[in-house]
């Protein structure tokens, strides 16, 4: 391998992007005890929730009291989804260090997500960005289907880049590109990046996988080889996109985690820590996690 960092950041989206697709309902009083343990695990980066629309993700309808209520640790980012005006009226009474925005790479999984064009987005994003800003709030940008729709199969790179360029002319500090169905391999995240690269700054940006298939984190190794330094990660593989049938599971924290100190990489987090919080969310969901540490761990209980 190329040489490769000392640290790495990992950003932990369990309680947003992970719940978000859990059929059983976890109580607002455990949600902020399971994000309490995960601050207390070494994150430097928490998404708590998500303020769509109650109707559209039941299991989030507690964004504001959930954000409300968590321990606030030193150091730690703690961030939320904010589709549209009304949802970041809601994240700012409720004190959300960083707002994050998201559209799709795919014209069709972006009519199916959030019911507008690609071209009818951008507009309402460029609201909430500025609104933001003169909020004191940093802004996340999470790019969907960059890898493959599942409507439209394909994806352009250059569509991508357009959609990546849009976005960060919008003033956001940060995007994540992600991988909603989990059908990207290492190749094909090799040579998108290799693209991408030629037209856009890596310093801020980072990469979202889902391991539907198994390739997280083969995918992960190849953009770190390209200087990216920055991943999301669910515990215990949670979660997946409710607009994509069969794209369960995100990239597991566990096993990432596990992999960087493997390979002499600081992360800042504590396995143990992360063990007792999967235990703990595996519990109100009452079912295993599908993460390899999880399932090890509850062999062995």
């Amino acid at each position: 391998m190329n040489s490769l960092p000392n640290a790495v950041t990992i950003k932990e989206v369990g309680p947003r992007d992970g719940l978000q697709n859990e059929q059983e309902n976890v109580s607002t009083a455990d949600k902020i005890a399971w994000i309490n343990q995960l601050s207390r695990s070494g994150y430097s980066y928490i998404e708590v929730s998500s303020f769509v629309h109650p109707k559209w993700i039941p299991q989030l309808a507690d964004a504001k009291e959930v954000a409300e209520s968590i321990e606030r640790y030193p150091g730690v980012t703690y961030a939320a989804l904010t589709p549209n005006m009304k949802g970041l009226e809601r994240a700012i009474e409720a004190d959300i260090d960083e707002v994050s925005i998201f559209m799709s790479a795919s014209d069709t999984h972006n009519r199916k997500n959030i019911n507008k064009s690609i071209a009818d987005t951008y507009p309402i994003l460029q609201e909430v960005v500025d609104e933001a800003k003169q909020a004191g709030k940093t802004v996340r940008g999470y790019v969907s289907t960059v890898f493959g729709c599942p409507y439209e199969g394909h994806v352009p790179v250059s569509q991508v880049i357009d959609v990546c360029q849009r976005l960060l002319n919008m003033g956001i500090d940060e995007l994540s590109l992600g991988d909603t169905i989990g059908v990207a391999n290492p190749k094909q995240v090799d040579s998108a990046l290799s693209q991408i690269q030629q037209e856009l700054s890596f310093d801020h940006l980072a990469m979202h996988f889902h391991n539907t298939r198994g390739m997280a984190l083969a995918n992960v190794l190849v953009s770190l080889e390209h200087g990216i330094t920055t991943f999301d990660g669910a515990l215990g593989g949670l979660g997946g996109c409710p607009y994509a049938k069969g794209a369960s599971g995100n990239l597991a924290t566990d096993d990432l985690v596990h992999m960087f100190h493997e390979m002499g990489l600081d992360t800042g987090i504590s396995m143990e820590g992360l063990m007792e919080a999967g235990g703990f969310i595996q519990s109100k969901l009452g079912k295993a996690l599908p993460s390899h540490h999880m399932q090890i761990q509850n062999r062995n209980q």
